[in-house]
């Protein structure tokens, strides 16, 4: 046999040898099985890696490291400590929190159907979002942009008794955000006016102190129009009967006064309060008794 036939049969041989190698030990997309006539494709599985991201996606962010928060199972405690690369997250998620102070981020927490809660919450979800939630305020986040739920599913991704970060991220829209806030400061709108501050004086007296209640009512007042910029403060003076109304009409003036002196005190603009005076001419008792005298001098305070 001359050399080049030599030469062209090795060739052969080699792809004939690297071909049959290849399909025997290189390939792992499928493999042929002929236990019957029948060719079988059997798919080979790719194994899954072994963690969970640390994900941050929300309007004006998006971390995420393979790393992760981790708890113990039946615990709610972190394992500290916690990776640089979770703790970077965290810095940025601080960041832009700063930025936008209208955000709110709910941190749902997860713990299997298997797992023992001997936490003081409704269920070991809930327990590790707060614990999150916590951890994240020690690293110098505000605790009012975060709302926190638990829930209970069937499995999670383990590493031996490990739970690999148990917890989810949600980023509030902002238009449900103002929506909320709107319905806030509605609902304490509404509370302050329909069960309104009212302080009650002595006979052509005013008086400075006031009761936990009272002084409950005016810390909502003063919350109300800490948020509400353009929010006015009314306060309305009235009277008994005894005297000429004048007279009246004067008293119920200075009581109106003195409450927007005293509400001045407590942080409210006094520009943002007007006054008002009724004298005797809306009484809320009976004239022709003490109690009913007593319980007409007054002043009425909502918002306007």
């Amino acid at each position: 046999m001359s050399k080049k036939a030599l030469y062209l049969l090795g060739i052969a041989i080699t792809i004939v040898l690297g071909t049959f190698l290849y399909l025997k030990f290189c390939c792992n997309c499928s493999e042929k099985i002929t236990t019957d006539d029948t060719p079988k494709t059997v798919s080979i599985p790719v194994q899954e890696p072994n963690f969970v991201p640390f994900v941050l996606n929300g309007p004006g962010i998006e971390y995420q490291t393979n790393d992760n928060l981790k708890f113990l199972k039946n615990n709610a405690t972190l394992i500290m400590p916690v990776s640089d690369s979770v703790i970077n997250g965290i810095q940025e998620l601080k960041t832009f929190l700063v930025s936008n102070p209208q955000q709110k981020v709910t941190i749902t927490g997860y713990a299997t159907s298997d797992e023992t809660n001997t936490t003081t919450f409704e269920n070991l979800g809930l327990a590790r979002a707060n614990e999150v939630k916590n951890y994240f305020v020690s690293e110098g986040l505000s605790e009012k942009q975060f709302n926190t739920k638990g829930e209970i599913i069937e499995k999670w991704k383990m590493s031996a008794d490990t739970l690999l970060g148990p917890a989810n991220y949600t980023f509030d829209s902002i238009d449900s955000i103002a929506t909320a806030t709107t319905d806030e400061w509605t609902a304490l709108r509404n509370k302050i006016n329909e069960n309104p501050l009212i302080l009650h004086f002595n006979t052509n007296q005013s008086r400075e102190t006031l009761t936990t209640l009272e002084k409950q009512k005016v810390a909502d007042i003063v919350k109300y129009t800490e948020h509400v910029k353009e929010a006015v403060v009314l306060a309305v003076g009235h009277s008994d009967n005894v005297g000429n109304r004048d007279s009246n009409i004067v008293l119920g003036q200075k009581r109106a006064e003195f409450s927007k002196k005293y509400l001045s005190k407590n942080d409210i603009d006094a520009e943002r309060i007007e006054t008002q005076s009724k004298g005797p001419d809306e009484p809320i008792g009976d004239n022709n008794t003490s109690e009913g005298k007593a319980s007409n001098r007054r002043t009425v305070i909502t918002i306007k």
